[in-house]
């Protein structure tokens, strides 16, 4: 069943009230992550043009919308660590991905501009600096790590913090050396690409189909499943190359720029993304994508864009990162393409949160090489606004080189039979009333967990990979178990092995379930296959406070806003009671949730809303007692002296700008609020501060200045 949009993600942007622009944040925080974990796992659902997309509106919303930005934005997320057997390597050095854009205007705001506005040195236009512009390989993330000039290790990048060690698999890649010489570091991690070649790809599921083996849609899923085989055997088998374009941890600098630290890794022996050149402004820029783009065909390889690195490499310290991504470098996607087909039908699907959504199932039509044959219409006002009927014949985009969008219609060609559609006011799952408020653009079906599709959908959630992660009870099972009437809440799941498991099992513990089969002796199952089921859902009896708060399905709260509440209330017991106080807004408790940076005001009044219904506070009555939730365990990487303190910036600031103020703090751990409230540990004033500073002094909270701020960091870092 694959994850679709329920919203309108064709309105323009500049459209968007601030109501449909804090939904279509939410929706678009749970699409990327849910793409990200199919990516990893090497089985999209999407093109990466269709992803490249998602990211492109939820950049372009956050923009616009700045107080809007979500804990759990795409924006503050790298990647996804999938199971697969493999042994966990945790990076010494995080391995991040790049923002990306399609403009040169924004290629000229979001990474020239933004650098001059960030250090000061490089305010005045006049004060020059160039980048390095390469072709941006659509391939596989790896990690090199080589100690007294030998390959000790090759990880995959991850969720960025956390990948796989693909060591033996690495080594069978020809491109891939064995041995650095000697002019190298001591202990030095070559970053790259995995790929393959557009020829080799082709052959390679040539002899798939031939063998009666499955075919790879695309190079990079083909590189990303022979990369991560248990037998390097298959890798070794796959043609499989690699290109260097970066380093992550070094026992010695080896280069002052860029461009010469690209040299010295071709000096080693590692191949590199080629053409390559030094551009120095914007017009050389322009021109060196455009080159790229027209050669893009006879490459031989996949690019999807353009990456433009700062050369220096004394600025790329200085700039730092942003979340998951560096403020020295961003990628330039290539444009989308477009093709027409004929909308058969329009459906209705109910998602988890109750909002109804059209969807246009298409006449399967071939857009840039994937097969498109649906796309979403998000709500009633866009459909009627773009004239969308059915039987029409529409102009289908894949933005980016991939998601489905209905561009437009043409009208000239609709057929004098058709009719338009006719939004229901009537839930189709379960025929409750649908309901819009005034101002909202999505209907929304009022039967909560009562009705089917809710139900359906929250269970999918609460056992999916990034909450419970019950390994064998994916969204076929579920669905079974579901029409079954085996599951009607989230607390059924750990109920399953009492009444499906073996025969033997007395009659009277299975709870007035004598008429079920056992799961064993049902078709498709097997002792095996049924035991190995239990004993998933034996092992996630236990879960961390965060995956759980997670799992529950909190309208808004996604897996980052999750991990912000459990790093600020530590355990689900605390965080219980400071939501009970927290529900009379006057309270101390309710001050501390709107202030936590990341929440606000929306998103805690729907935290508050979730817990003071008795309907939820039944689920978790019923759930609580069957499993153990651990207390948020602080990464190792936040033990500083900083960590978990909140600390509030007022006033001027002279030696750095406030964004790298705030980012260094946070790369300490501590969390940096707006406003000071009884919760706050410190605030560091400059020049100009006001009522933030009146009302530290009031509340007694320590003060420091710039100087001393600046010392305690230092300390801190040490």
């Amino acid at each position: 069943m694959i994850k679709k949009p329920t919203m309108d993600f064709d309105i323009k942007v500049d459209e968007l009230t601030e109501d449909q622009a804090r939904q279509q944040l939410a929706e678009l925080s749970e699409l990327i992550a849910h793409h990200d974990r199919l990516y990893e796992e090497a089985r999209p659902e999407i093109l990466d043009a269709e992803y490249d997309d998602l990211r492109k509106r939820n950049e372009a919303i956050e923009a616009r919308f700045p107080h809007l930005i979500r804990s759990d934005s795409p924006s503050k997320r790298v990647g996804y660590l999938p199971p697969s057997g493999l042994k966990e390597v945790r990076h010494s050095v995080p391995m991040l991905s790049l923002k990306f854009v399609y403009t040169f205007e924004a290629v000229d705001h979001d990474l020239i501009d933004s650098i001059r506005g960030f250090i000061i040195d490089l305010k005045d236009s006049s004060v020059q600096f160039d980048f390095v512009a390469e072709p941006k390989i659509d391939g596989v993330s790896c990690s090199l790590r080589y100690e007294n000039h030998r390959l000790v290790q090759a990880a995959t990048r991850g969720d960025g913090q956390v990948g796989e060690d693909v060591t033996g698999n690495a080594k069978t890649i020809k491109d891939i050396p064995k041995v650095l010489p000697s002019n190298a570091p001591n202990l030095v991690e070559v970053r790259g690409e995995v790929y393959m070649t557009d020829g080799d790809f082709i052959r390679l599921n040539e002899q798939q189909e031939s063998s009666g083996e499955k075919v790879f849609a695309n190079p990079r899923n083909a590189a990303a499943g022979s990369l991560r085989q248990l037998d390097p055997k298959i890798t070794a088998s796959r043609p499989l190359r690699f290109f260097a374009y970066a380093w992550g941890e070094v026992s010695r600098s080896f280069a002052k720029t860029q461009w010469e630290a690209r040299n010295r890794l071709a000096s080693w022996g590692f191949k590199l993304n080629e053409p390559s050149r030094i551009v120095s402004n914007l017009e050389e820029i322009r021109a060196y994508y455009e080159e790229i783009e027209s050669k893009r065909s006879s490459l031989g390889f996949s690019i999807d864009g353009v990456v433009y690195k700062v050369n220096r490499i004394d600025l790329q310290e200085r700039l730092g990162f942003r979340d998951r991504e560096p403020r020295w470098a961003i990628a330039q996607k290539f444009s989308p393409e477009r093709g027409q087909t004929h909308i058969k039908s329009i459906s209705i699907s109910v998602g988890r949160m109750g909002a109804l959504t059209p969807i246009a199932e298409l006449e399967p039509v071939s857009v840039g090489g994937v097969l498109v044959s649906r796309a979403t219409l998000h709500n009633q006002d866009e459909m009627e606004r773009k004239d969308f009927w059915p039987k029409d014949l529409v102009i289908v985009q894949r933005a980016g080189d991939v998601i489905p969008q209905l561009v437009s219609v043409l009208i000239e060609k609709r057929p004098n039979d058709s009719e338009p559609f006719v939004f229901p006011s009537r839930c189709p799952s379960c025929n409750s009333e649908a309901i819009r408020e005034p101002g909202e653009a999505v209907w929304i079906c009022i039967a909560s967990l009562k009705c089917p599709a809710q139900l359906l959908e929250r269970l999918i959630h609460f056992a999916s990979r990034d909450a419970f992660d019950i390994e064998g009870l994916g969204e076929k099972n579920i669905e079974l178990f579901f029409n079954e009437g085996l599951l009607k809440s989230p607390a059924d799941i750990f109920r399953l092995e009492e009444r499906l498991g073996p025969s033997d099992i007395s009659v009277s513990s299975k709870r007035g379930a004598e008429e079920l089969t056992p799961l064993q002796e049902r078709e498709g199952w097997g002792p095996v296959s049924a035991n190995k089921l239990f004993e998933a859902i034996r092992r996630r009896k236990e879960i961390s406070f965060d995956r759980f708060i997670y799992a529950l399905g909190i309208n808004q709260v996604g897996e980052a806003t999750a991990k912000l509440l459990a790093r600020n209330y530590i355990s689900l017991t605390n965080f219980l009671d400071a939501i009970k106080s927290a529900q009379n807004r006057e309270s101390e408790d309710y001050k501390h949730l709107e202030n936590i940076n990341g929440i606000g005001p929306i998103v805690a009044d729907k935290i508050l809303g979730f817990f003071a219904s008795p309907q939820n506070i039944s689920i978790l009555d019923d759930i609580l007692p069957q499993i153990t939730v651990t207390d948020f365990q602080v990464s190792r990487t936040m033990t500083s002296q900083l960590a978990g303190k909140t600390i509030v910036f007022t006033g001027a600031l002279e030696t750095m700008t406030r964004p790298e103020a705030k980012a260094k703090a946070e790369s300490l751990g501590a969390i940096v609020t707006g406003d000071v409230s009884r919760k706050t540990d410190f605030v560091i004033a400059g020049p100009g501060a006001g009522s933030n500073q009146r009302k530290a002094k009031e509340l007694e909270i320590p003060l420091l200045s710039e100087a001393e701020w600046l010392e305690m960091v230092r300390t801190a870092s040490r």
